[in-house]
């Protein structure tokens, strides 16, 4: 009898258990990847983008197209060095990941900088940076760019990704 039972469960547990971990569920706390379509940009931010494209342009490199998904996850980013008083890349591969499922992107760069007060310092500053410089002369396509003021302190957190699709 014991056998009989065992014979019938065994294969419904099995399809239970296969239906239960599909690739097409999400675990708990996953959040699907949206395109963010809205960013209102300031006239900084327009100013860095339009310094950027002049400065890869100037040395023979393609202009880099604006895409305002990016530039909300460089937003989100100034955000959060504000929020814990830091200036890091923490969680640039999250950002990286996003920008890749979200847009298509085979290649994510990102700089930072804080504390510059126009975007042609923040663009010197980069181009005195090794890494940074490499980033601004990549093999990329798009990007993405924000400026964020802390309202306690009045210092400028610069997030600029870059993107290659």
């Amino acid at each position: 009898m014991k056998a009989k039972l065992l014979r019938l469960f065994v294969p419904m547990a099995l399809v239970f258990t296969m239906i239960s971990c599909s690739p097409d569920s999400k675990e708990e706390g996953q959040v699907e990847a949206k395109l963010i379509t809205d960013y209102n940009y300031t006239q900084d931010e327009l100013k860095l983008a339009e310094v950027i494209n002049d400065y890869r342009v100037n040395k023979g490199l393609n202009a880099l197209e604006i895409i305002n998904h990016i530039s909300y996850k460089s937003l989100e980013h100034n955000q959060y060095m504000i929020d814990n008083n830091v200036v890091n890349h923490d969680y640039f591969e999250e950002r990286s990941n996003n920008i890749i499922q979200v847009l298509g992107a085979v290649k994510v760069g990102e700089n930072i900088a804080y504390n510059f007060s126009t975007p042609n310092s923040a663009l010197y500053a980069w181009l005195q940076s090794p890494g940074h410089k490499a980033n601004l002369d990549g093999d990329y396509t798009h990007f993405g760019i924000s400026i964020t003021v802390n309202p306690a302190t009045g210092k400028k957190y610069y997030t600029n990704m870059f993107m290659k699709k």
